[in-house]
């Protein structure tokens, strides 16, 4: 079940990805990341808004170091040591697919799961494991299916 998080007070901004991976129960230094989409509050030297990969470490370290906003991004987590080959960046910013309410997998090819920063108003979660998804619910009770999000902007 693919996740969407709005409509709450519990997170001072949309997307804080230290307090998400916190919530999931995931570390960012478990996974390589290609980062995509990406537009935020942050430009700092260490960080680069383009489509890029990253290693786990490397983004802990930026997230344990910054307060940063993703206002639009997606994180596609892989394996370490794993980077296919990017055919089509994964985007979030236009992408009718999260609306279609149909069940949609991660847009990397080789992507375990991936986390999408809406419009700073929405953190969508694609493909989570089982446990992450509960951890991620409990954490954040508000937390619907994308499904229910897009009957509701359809009723």
């Amino acid at each position: 079940m693919n996740l969407i998080l709005e409509r709450t007070d519990r997170v001072p901004f949309f997307t804080d990805m230290r307090a998400t991976l916190h919530a999931l129960g995931i570390s960012a230094s478990d996974f390589d990341w290609y980062l995509s989409d990406v537009e935020t509050n942050y430009y700092g030297e260490d960080f680069s808004p383009q489509d890029q990969w990253i290693t786990g470490v490397e983004l802990r370290r930026l997230l344990e170091c910054n307060e940063i906003q993703f206002i639009w991004a997606v994180f596609s987590a892989v394996p370490v040591g794993h980077r296919p080959t990017v055919l089509a960046a994964p985007y979030v910013q236009g992408n009718p697919d999260f609306w279609t309410g149909s069940e949609v997998g991660p847009q990397l090819q080789g992507a375990v799961f991936e986390i999408a920063c809406w419009d700073s108003s929405a953190t969508i979660l694609v493909g989570l494991p089982e446990v992450a998804q509960q951890r991620f619910l409990a954490a954040f009770p508000e937390t619907d299916s994308i499904q229910n999000a897009v009957l509701r902007r359809a009723g």
